[in-house]
């Protein structure tokens, strides 16, 4: 990857002496977490979205699920410990992360917020989540995040109900 490319997360986890792998989906047409996972032949599994949400008292708070998941605002709000937790509207994504929808990156936010991942991180080596520009994801491993911002883990997505024939 040249200079140009680097973007702000990455020279993140470069001054933190963090490994990572960068991986670009640029020119691959994917708009959405599952169309980067596919783009990128990885596992949608350990693909990781990251969305910011409100509480009623305007605390916020990140959380990171897999691609293919919904998250669960009940369990979201549970595990950050507040009686409820809504989606953030988009036009206030970009003040206030610094972020575009899209692009949002836990790591290099404006403000660090609470960040809670979904306890499925810790059953792979490494994940994949946005390098904070649309285009390019990182890859580490969930003990190198820890190292440049606070994660907690927790069950955050929608149970899947299998239905019966």
């Amino acid at each position: 990857m040249t200079k140009e490319n680097k973007t702000n997360v990455m020279r993140i986890l470069e001054q933190g002496g963090v490994l990572y792998q960068s991986h670009s989906y640029i020119g691959t047409g994917a708009v959405n977490g599952m169309e980067v996972a596919t783009a990128l032949h990885q596992d949608i599994n350990r693909v990781f979205k990251t969305l910011v949400t409100v509480s009623k008292s305007r605390r916020y708070y990140v959380f990171m699920i897999p691609v293919a998941a919904e998250l669960d605002l009940k369990k979201a709000a549970k595990a950050v410990g507040e009686k409820a937790v809504d989606m953030l509207p988009m036009k206030e994504l970009l003040p206030l992360t610094g972020y575009v929808h899209g692009g949002c990156s836990p790591i290099g936010m404006k403000k660090l917020f609470p960040t809670v991942i979904h306890e499925t991180a810790a059953t792979f080596d490494s994940i994949i989540f946005s390098g904070g520009k649309i285009g390019y994801q990182v890859e580490l491993s969930l003990d190198a995040l820890k190292r440049i911002i606070p994660v907690e883990t927790a069950d955050l997505i929608e149970s899947v109900t299998v239905l019966s024939k």
